[in-house]
């Protein structure tokens, strides 16, 4: 019997001492499984940090190096134009004493930032006399996303066309706007490794300076966007008049569907009308290049341009214009607006021709 109490003496406090021990290996596994899990979610964070998801993001190029977010966030500025898509700002960078064109990009319109820095770069680092730069680019921690160019005072090749400027029915004018935004083009089709498509090609994305060169901008625009606000995009063009007769969806945009809206925009140069034709009695002709289709059928072309563009003003005093040179043009045009995509020239084919009739 006493041996009894001696063994219950012995099992029982090791039985005790096992079970601590037990526990003790549980508790410590248990923490060791909390603090990896832990570093897991603070390595995700970190790791959405440099995606720049979760912090400010600005990316510089060619003339932005000395931009800094506090000055672009911070710049006064007012709206001069809206889209499904994004909002126009003149800004003024006050440190700096310059006015630049900033353009919002709404959230909800834009791909992921995984997809947008890559296309940014790629946009940042083209540089042509024909197009407007990209100086930078902002992404802030609530998804807003803003893109920075200089600023042109003079306007775009819309206003030109419908304010009744009477530069706007000068040869010369229209022969320097259209070889300009060609070359502008010619540069994104044929001189870089990928072919960037313009994609929203229109005479509102056309800017002007003081001497009429223009610069085309919102080049590989729907690139940034998400199916839905691409398709938006599309919509507003078709219309306006703009948008090739094959065109769908935006994801199918080419280097034709480009060539059918710069035939539109020479038409419009030309004629001085808008894309959308507005006709008094409403029928098939309601988009501009079908109503040239018409008139050149009916000999009615010389209703559809400015007796002024006859009569050049230059420098160096006044010529007549050859009429021909004027007709070339507008059988380019219609050409680049052919309702199949394999009839419209190529822009080199484009430029070549321009050039040759403004000689």
């Amino acid at each position: 019997m006493e041996h009894k109490h001696m063994l219950i003496l012995i099992i029982v406090p090791c039985s005790v001492a096992v079970l601590i021990v037990l526990l003790l290996v549980i508790y410590l596994c248990t923490r060791r499984r909390e603090e990896i899990v832990s570093r897991d979610v603070e390595t995700s964070f970190e790791v959405k940090e440099r995606d720049g998801v979760e912090k400010d993001l600005l990316i510089k190029f060619e003339d932005g190096e000395d931009l800094t977010v506090y000055e672009i966030l911070d710049a006064p500025g007012e709206v001069i134009g809206k889209s499904s898509y994004g909002t126009l700002y003149r800004a003024s960078l006050l440190s700096i004493d310059r006015v630049t064109l900033l353009r919002f990009l709404r959230p909800a319109c834009t791909v992921t930032m995984k997809e947008v820095v890559p296309v940014m770069e790629l946009l940042g680092s083209l540089r042509h006399p024909n197009l407007v730069p990209l100086c930078a680019f902002y992404a802030g921690q609530r998804g807003e996303k803003l893109m920075v160019h200089p600023f042109y005072r003079y306007g775009t090749l819309a206003q030109l066309i419908r304010d009744g400027n009477g530069d706007a029915h000068k040869w010369h004018i229209i022969c320097r706007i259209s070889i300009g935004i060609a070359q502008g083009l010619d540069y994104l089709h044929t001189d870089l490794e990928i072919p960037i498509i313009h994609g929203n090609l229109k005479s509102n994305n056309i800017l002007l300076d003081r001497h009429f060169m223009p610069y085309v901008s919102d080049f590989g625009l729907h690139l940034l966007l998400n199916p839905t606000a691409g398709q938006e995009m599309l919509e507003a063009s078709a219309a306006q008049g703009y948008k090739a007769p094959e065109l769908i969806k935006m994801r199918e945009v080419s280097e034709e569907t480009d060539i059918y809206s710069l035939g539109v925009i020479l038409l419009e140069l030309l004629t001085g009308k808008e894309p959308f034709y507005r006709k008094p009695n409403f029928d098939k002709d309601i988009y501009l290049p079908n109503a040239i289709q018409s008139a050149i059928l009916d000999h009615r072309v010389a209703d559809f341009y400015h007796p002024q563009i006859l009569v050049s003003k230059t420098d160096d005093g006044q010529r007549a214009v050859n009429e021909d040179h004027v007709y070339e043009f507008l059988q380019l045009a219609v050409a680049c607006c052919s309702p199949s995509p394999a009839l419209r020239p190529t822009i080199k084919q484009v430029l070549s021709k321009l050039e040759e009739i403004g000689k």
